[in-house]
């Protein structure tokens, strides 16, 4: 995995905020571990109470006994002790005058559980226990309960899955004679002198003080053609200095480095909330204000309008309070989430805003930046035109690689790939020089070759004009080796396609989306890659500053995009689309407009997103369907509104559905691990 993009700085901040994130950390996975481990006791619990109802005697053979209920009740007063969290819960809803689900819960864990109890010492007045069913219950809650501690958790190792990409040291120069040492990138700060070597990436956003070197900032731009630094110049974090050394002032850090950022991210993704969540957590409010109403109703109708005992009225008014506990409601779509959270983050995505998880599996359209997103930003030697007839072309590649041979330049790494491949021989080059933005000159066989940009073979021979190239040929990056005397090959180098983009898009193109590519580049090299991908559509030559409008455009004719990019000009586009996927080896800025971030660079996550929106939404949907449509049924059946028709539920077994509820509700998001790209 690449790096992540601009640890902008020294990430000294974060000791400030480490004791606090490590604290709420354990909180979460504290409760989480709590939540299992009285789930686990409560299991134990229900073994002995299932072996003493009567069902459980008769399968095992065991006459009734006199101290059974005792025994029971004894059993169910551990579980039901286990069930306090809750109240916890509970008088938190009541003191904020929110009455929720946790109200609920604890009046019908109550009821069931003092009823039962009442049963026991009273038999001349009740007869009705439900102490398994009750038990149950709360086994049920307390596994749901686990499942959404968790889903912090998954953020939690979000987190760490992002820490994993930062660098972890870096050389601090001490003296002035630029001696180092080396030391974690925490204990930077403002003002710092670091050295970079060549091939190391920088470790903070900061100012040229000594030494010049080519420079790739294609994580913070999206290009991949690397920028010569020199003394003065600004660099980024993130950036990989190529062929030499440079020492740097650091000049950004703190606040806005890497982990601060994500830490915000994760903080505002478990503040976020899907918006078929709002509409559960807005039913289960209702419900829970139904159910008092309809209990109390219940009471009042059957004992002062109907004229029925009390305990009557008493026994079904808890019947409906049992039933109509919004635990299925609640867990509908948290267990969803919590597993989408999880399956994201294998998949390598984390979302930041999980309604957006909605929006995802309506898109119709995907626009892609080229530079770094389909493509690897990394150079290949495409073409070699020979110009002169005193050489061939596998000659002028060996005299190129040996003019490169030891340097770390992303042309220079092209070129000797392809001399490796064709596996031409490489001879020892002497009197070697670089010259610095230009090239590089040396003797080879006693001859004085070149290798560098067409203006340095115009500087040396004097020339204005190069042999004429087709327009196809224009937009490559252009290395010319020459002598002396005259030039002799012009090497076309050209970015490689990322293997994943060829099967991404296809699989995009078999759920019936778009594709469209954005791009800075040349109509003829976007179309050229186009063609190859089989993308739909081709916005080339944009500038920076107008990739959102293209966005806007495919919006306003009625289509719903994604947009996938990862350089500080995608960020407005990013922001613009209806939903954002920003690479997180690209800048803060683009992570920070984009609302899932991808972790690794690779284009098929698009897909997967919406293939596991899709799945996540139909759960949603299942669940919040099962959970409603079953207490709309059970309410009034509970309430005995159709005990003229001879229809009655009896309080045990109301609580038994309740707790089935849940489990299937469970069950049914567990299904969804399943997942599969």
């Amino acid at each position: 995995m690449k790096n992540y993009k601009s640890h902008k700085q020294n990430i000294h901040c974060i000791h400030r905020h480490q004791h606090k994130h490590n604290h709420n950390h354990n909180m979460s996975h504290g409760q989480a571990q709590d939540f299992l481990k009285r789930f686990w006791i409560v299991t134990f619990f229900l073994i002995p109470l299932f072996i003493l109802t009567e069902k459980g005697l008769n399968i095992l053979g065991i006459p009734d006994f006199y101290l059974r209920k005792y025994i029971q009740f004894v059993f169910a007063s551990a579980v039901f002790y286990f069930s306090l969290v809750f109240y916890q819960h509970a008088w938190h809803e009541v003191k904020s005058k929110n009455l929720g689900m946790m109200t609920l819960v604890s009046l019908a864990i109550s009821a069931g559980y003092f009823f039962s109890a009442f049963s026991t010492f009273f038999p001349q007045l009740s007869t009705a226990e439900f102490y398994l069913e009750i038990s149950t219950l709360i086994w049920v809650l307390l596994f749901g309960h686990y499942l959404e501690a968790k889903s912090s958790i998954s953020a939690h190792s979000a987190l760490q899955e992002v820490e994993k990409l930062l660098p972890k040291t870096a050389h601090l120069v001490i003296n002035n004679n630029k001696d180092t040492k080396e030391i974690s990138i925490q204990e930077l700060k403002k003002g710092d002198l670091v050295l970079v070597n060549s091939g190391e990436k920088i470790p903070a956003d900061g100012i040229v003080v000594d030494g010049s070197a080519y420079v790739d900032e294609s994580l913070s731009t999206g290009e991949s053609k690397p920028v010569e630094k020199r003394t003065n110049d600004k660099v980024i974090a993130g950036s990989i200095c190529l062929d030499a050394q440079l020492i740097i002032k650091l000049t950004q850090v703190g606040e806005s480095s890497t982990i601060g950022q994500i830490k915000k991210l994760i903080e505002k993704a478990s503040e976020s909330k899907p918006k078929t969540q709002r509409l559960a957590d807005k039913a289960a409010s209702v419900l829970t204000l139904t159910a008092l109403t309809t209990a109390l109703a219940t009471v009042l109708i059957w004992s002062f309008g109907i004229g029925k005992p009390f305990i009557f009225s008493l026994t079904l008014a808890i019947t409906v309070l049992v039933i109509a506990c919004p635990h299925a409601l609640g867990l509908a779509i948290p267990t969803v989430t919590t597993i989408a959270t999880s399956l994201a983050v294998k998949n390598g995505f984390f979302i930041k805003d999980l309604s957006k998880l909605e929006t995802a599996k309506d898109i119709n359209y995907i626009v892609f930046d080229k530079t770094g997103t389909l493509t690897e930003g990394k150079f290949q030697l495409e073409q070699i035109i020979i110009t002169s007839n005193q050489i061939k072309e596998n000659k002028a590649l060996a005299i190129s690689a040996s003019l490169e041979q030891g340097s770390t330049h992303p042309i220079a790494q092209a070129i000797l790939n392809e001399a490796k491949k064709r596996s031409v021989k490489i001879t020892k080059a002497e009197e070697f020089k670089v010259l610095a933005g230009k090239g590089v000159k040396a003797k080879i066989n006693n001859q004085v070759y070149y290798l560098g940009s067409p203006n340095f073979a115009k500087e040396i021979l004097k020339s204005k004009k190069l042999p004429q190239l087709s327009d196809q040929t224009t937009t490559k990056t252009r290395a010319v080796l020459f002598n002396n005397k005259e030039i002799l090959a012009i090497l076309l180098l050209g970015d490689k396609i990322r293997k994943e983009a060829y099967t991404a898009i296809q699989e995009i193109h078999k759920l019936k989306i778009k594709t469209a590519m954005l791009t800075g580049d040349n109509q003829n090299i976007a179309k050229e890659i186009a063609k190859e991908l089989n993308i739909d559509n081709v916005f080339a030559e944009v500038k920076p500053e107008d990739k959102y409008k293209y966005i806007k455009t495919l919006q306003h004719q009625g289509y719903k995009v994604m947009m996938v990019g990862d350089g500080i000009n995608d960020a407005p586009a990013l922001m613009q689309a209806d939903i954002g996927l920003a690479v997180a080896s690209g800048t803060d800025l683009a992570v920070s407009a984009g609302d899932v971030v991808l972790t690794r660079n690779n284009p098929k996550d698009a897909v997967t997103l919406i293939k596991l929106a899709k799945a996540v939404y139909k759960k949603m949907v299942e669940n919040l369907f099962w959970a409603l449509g079953y207490n709309i049924i059970a309410i009034p059946t509970a309430a005995g509104a159709f005990l003229p028709l001879g229809i009655k539920l009896k309080p045990e077994i109301a609580a038994l559905l309740m707790s089935l509820s849940s489990v299937i509700v469970v069950i049914n998001a567990l299904r969804l691990k399943s997942f599969k790209t």
